[in-house]
């Protein structure tokens, strides 16, 4: 038995932006874990030119009910014109998948 979950990668361009955008997206409840994976160096093709740069990966993982505010809030707050977003399901064990389904769930209005 296993749960679906989103994941969702994007790269930043410091360490600064990693823990900012991780520590607000977990604050807000857009997703209960992030995973610095480190620095890795990026090459890209960007406005008819070959680029380099030395990057942040970070993987996001969500529940899929909170998957688009996730790549929306990345979006609004990446300092990239076109920051990299990439979002794809998974299947999570039992226990896992129930607790990143909790901890994203949206605080009941009473």
């Amino acid at each position: 038995m296993s749960v679906n979950v989103t994941l969702i990668l994007t790269t930043v361009p410091d360490d600064a932006v990693a823990q900012a955008l991780a520590a607000n997206a977990l604050a807000a409840g857009l997703c209960a874990c992030v995973t610095q994976l480190g620095a890795v160096q990026s090459s890209y093709r960007w406005q008819g030119a070959i680029e380099t740069a030395q990057e942040i990966q970070l993987l996001f993982k969500t529940s899929a009910a909170r998957a688009l505010e996730l790549e929306q809030y990345i979006q609004a707050h990446h300092p990239y014109e076109t920051p990299e977003i990439l979002s794809w399901h998974a299947t999570a064990s039992v226990a896992y998948g129930q607790w990143i389904t909790a901890e994203t769930q949206r605080p009941l209005h009473v």
